[in-house]
């Protein structure tokens, strides 16, 4: 562990993963420059970049499309879109209203301490309030169990993604080495908070802070490894010895949920907390950026006060270590299963789907008789999509976690000509295995594979991807759409007429259809970008009512309203024509779009669910203020006055108590 003498540090918490992956694959942008050289873009409300898929059609997606869709009928899409802005507020259409909900800090246990204003709480307050930094979330119907679809009363379960350290805590200097009791409190604000909400009879949501069901896990709790890892060497840790455990959910982003009503969330940017300092680095930690310097937390550097965090420290040898941490790393990564309703089970980390950069998990349509098939995104630059199968067919009345631990991973491969492939990463497929012989890479069983997962998807030969992040199954026509939210590591060599954008600092949306479990075909739904960008070629353009940047957050409600949530950062968010992130909404079959939200200063809208009667939407709202403090912030929302900044979930409800999006 390296040295420091109070150092003063600048935690630079917001950025993503660096780049990990200089395979030789194809990258995305080559596959899409030659797909759109030889085919038009849609006009309409908004041209999107839609066509039909190759050997099929997408229900809307003829190019001379003029019908309204039976939403646009129905009156969804009725609102007047708002235009962008930089207030330090929630901005939705006039006849809609925002009221923020459980912002951090919210006392969630019974007698947890009130929240301070003042970030003087302690890691043992924190572990008993809301977390930090909401995401992704669901409203499961209090009878959901039972097949209800109850809309006034639920548990709401969200993500707590990470922290800034100037905001969480109080007048902190920012030395090195770190605290141990501010680490501690920082590992209770990451993770899941799950809320137990009814709406009163004058129509407010309260939290019932002594119902049962209220829960926090952090990056303390308890959990279980499943799957095929579980007892593998190298998840064999100082806290288990036999491999089948380990303490904590980190980095927690998007989420999913189970056809049999359990909340699944996702480790993200787990890599960026550990450090590894040796000379020769193993591959599982390699190919996922672990730093070789420092966390980018920092916070093995309290392992000399408390020697409990040396866990963050992977090195073979580190400094004052009592025990090898070679191994920690290897048990984030993960899927994680949670049951809201039984908040004495153990949370489960299921192994079989992969280890990598989740940021989402979305379920195809389960039918019964069928195996169970989920996707999920590597959030990296030039990482890859993934799609599990399930080995057991999915049977109502007795589903649960089982599928889940067994099964197929594929990695996703889109060809030029609009068809793509789902490739194996299994060690008992023919195909796959010559690759790997081929590539001369050993894997000592599939446990090895699935702990090195991006690096069997690299010898695969996936097709390298531009941050692939939140997944939406259309709920009527399967169709799968996922956002690319952007990429600035592009180079000037892959310009041309169907791609004039130099890096792809804007993004856009995927969608693909499935022709059978390793074939699929897709096109691109929307390319992201100012208004009245107008390229000849492919003749796209935005208008003012719905140009924007960075998709990232991405949620089909139960109308077939395609909600997109934006991510961007940087000289992005504090200057040109986007203002501050917003929340669109799409008819796919329309092809209108709609700006619906933008929220305060410096934030990122992530994370949408409604109540089963479409008339209450809860979105969060990611660290408004980011970046500021500890003394001086650039946005004081929700509390206002001079109070620091506070993620928080955020109640919207139509004024006349309409469906939400008419």
């Amino acid at each position: 562990m390296a040295k420091h003498s109070n150092t003063v540090i600048d935690f630079d918490i917001s950025g993503i993963e660096p780049q990990a992956n200089f395979s030789a694959n194809p990258e995305f942008q080559q596959v899409l420059a030659r797909r759109l050289d030889r085919r038009r873009f849609l006009q309409g409300a908004v041209a999107l970049a839609v066509g039909s898929f190759i050997g099929t059609s997408l229900s809307g997606c003829d190019s001379n499309v003029t019908a309204v869709s039976a939403a646009v009928k129905k009156g969804l899409l009725g609102f007047e879109a708002i235009a962008t802005n930089r207030f330090d507020t929630i901005t939705v259409p006039s006849d809609y209203s925002a009221k923020p909900f459980l912002p951090w800090g919210t006392p969630l246990l019974a007698n947890a301490p009130a929240y301070k204003a003042d970030g003087s709480n302690s890691a043992a307050d924190q572990a008993m309030q809301i977390g930090s930094h909401h995401d992704g979330m669901h409203f499961f119907p209090i009878d959901v169990k039972t097949g209800g679809q109850h809309s006034e009363e639920g548990l709401l379960v969200m993500n707590h993604e990470y922290c800034d350290p100037k905001i969480l805590h109080g007048a902190t200097e920012g030395l090195l080495p770190r605290k141990a009791s501010e680490v501690h409190k920082e590992l209770a604000a990451h993770g899941v908070s799950v809320a137990h909400i009814k709406k009163q009879a004058d129509g407010q949501w309260q939290l019932l802070q002594d119902s049962q069901y209220n829960r926090r896990i952090t990056g303390m709790t308890p959990m279980a490894l499943t799957g095929p890892v579980r007892g593998h060497a190298k998840v064999q840790t100082q806290y288990s010895p036999e491999g089948i455990a380990t303490r904590g959910t980190l980095n927690n982003c998007s989420h999913g949920v189970t056809p049999w009503g359990t909340y699944l969330t996702c480790e993200e940017n787990w890599a960026m907390l550990f450090v590894n300092r040796d000379s020769s680095m193993p591959r599982e930690h390699r190919r996922y950026s672990i730093s070789d310097l420092h966390s980018i937390m920092h916070w093995e550097s309290a392992a000399r006060e408390d020697a409990e965090l040396q866990r963050f420290d992977a090195s073979s040898i580190a400094e004052a270590a009592t025990a090898d941490f070679r191994n920690e790393p290897n048990t984030f990564g993960w899927i994680v299963e949670i049951d809201p309703f039984n908040p004495q089970s153990t949370p489960v980390k299921h192994t079989a789907m992969g280890r990598f950069a989740h940021e989402g998990i979305i379920f195809a349509k389960a039918e019964a008789g069928k195996p169970l098939v989920a996707y999920s995104g590597d959030d990296s630059r030039f990482e890859y999509i993934y799609k599990f199968v399930s080995t057991e067919l999915y049977d109502p009345a007795t589903a649960g976690p089982h599928l889940l631990d067994s099964g197929i991973l594929y990695v996703a491969r889109f060809n030029d000509d609009g068809s793509g492939e789902w490739l194996p990463l299994d060690l008992a497929n023919a195909d796959f295995m010559a690759k790997v012989t081929a590539a001369k890479v050993q894997f000592s069983d599939q446990a090895d594979v699935l702990l090195n997962t991006r690096l069997a998807a690299d010898i695969a030969g996936a097709t390298k991807m531009d941050r692939p992040e939140w997944g939406a199954v259309h709920p009527d026509t399967g169709e799968v759409y996922f956002t690319l939210t952007n990429n600035d590591r592009r180079h000037n060599s892959q310009l041309n007429s169907a791609n004039p954008r130099s890096t792809n600092t804007q993004g856009h949306i995927i969608r693909w259809r499935e022709a059978s479990t390793t074939s699929f075909n897709w096109d691109i739904f929307l390319l992201s970008g100012e208004a009245y960008t107008y390229t000849p070629q492919h003749q796209f353009m935005l208008t003012e009512e719905n140009h924007h940047a960075s998709p990232d957050g991405l949620w089909f409600d139960p109308n077939g309203l395609l909600w997109i949530q934006t991510d961007m950062s940087g000289s992005q968010l504090s200057g040109g024509a986007f203002g501050n992130n917003q929340m669109l909404v799409a008819d796919v079959s329309s092809h209108q779009i709609k700006r619906f939200l933008v929220g305060p200063v410096g934030c990122e809208v992530t994370g949408v669910v409604m109540t089963p009667d479409c008339r209450t939407m809860f979105v969060n709202i990611q660290h408004p203020g980011e970046g500021s403090g500890p003394y001086s912030f650039s946005s004081t929302w929700p509390d206002r006055g001079t109070r620091r900044p506070r993620s928080s979930t955020v109640i919207i409800t139509k004024d006349d108590g309409g469906i939400i999006g008419s």
